[in-house]
């Protein structure tokens, strides 16, 4: 089984070693914003435990303890988002495959709890393969991520989750908020929901 770290920017999956980071701070428009200011604050923000339930509704943002609130953020379609990490240290330091997954509000992000097939993809750095003879991980000891909005995507407001799918352990982190301005008439999919997308025993 692969275990998983995320953020709704967020995940899960169990071992018995916790990866030591989260992703609490939302980058837009060129400008880092304040920790937990434009990510909702998730349940382990302080002791960095992870969230061992694939069934859990934690596994979309892990914030059920946190009232879900953030300050929502405008980008425009196509524009460039990032998240930095935070942690001990403030790196992507376990090897792993990371994704990012966006969701469309039906009105404002802010406060809202997303259930069903609402996650798409829209980034993700893979492991690397040399015809099956070694294995690297390029998202290990980033200090952070950054990726492009699709220029299609409609204009409404979203949430990012942000999952580390590491060798070891699961873990959750955030969900930031963004209103995308600009938007087009993109068709966002295939959508996937959390929970309902993994089993915990995923091949790996």
């Amino acid at each position: 089984m692969k275990p998983f770290s995320a953020l709704c920017a967020a995940v899960v999956l169990a071992s018995q070693v916790a990866a030591h980071y989260t992703f609490p701070v939302l980058v837009a428009n060129g400008v880092a914003g304040p920790q937990w200011s434009n990510v909702r604050v998730t349940n382990n923000w302080q002791q960095l435990t992870p969230l061992t339930d694939v069934t859990s509704s934690d596994i979309a943002c892990y914030d059920s303890a946190m009232n879900g609130t953030a300050t929502t953020v405008s980008v425009a379609a196509g524009s460039t988002i990032g998240l930095n990490v935070a942690g001990n240290p403030s790196t992507l330091y376990h090897p792993g495959v990371l994704n990012v997954y966006l969701a469309k509000a039906p009105s404002t992000a802010a406060g809202w709890v997303p259930s069903g097939k609402v996650w798409f993809k829209v980034y993700q750095i893979s492991a690397v393969t040399n015809g099956g003879t070694s294995i690297t991980f390029p998202s290990q000891n980033l200090p952070g991520i950054s990726f492009p909005l699709p220029k299609n995507l409609p204009t409404g407001q979203y949430l990012v989750r942000t999952e580390h799918i590491a060798l070891h352990v699961a873990q959750s982190y955030g969900g930031a908020q963004i209103s995308v301005t600009g938007g087009g008439s993109g068709t966002p999919g295939p959508l996937v929901a959390f929970p309902g997308e993994y089993t915990g025993y995923e091949p790996g």
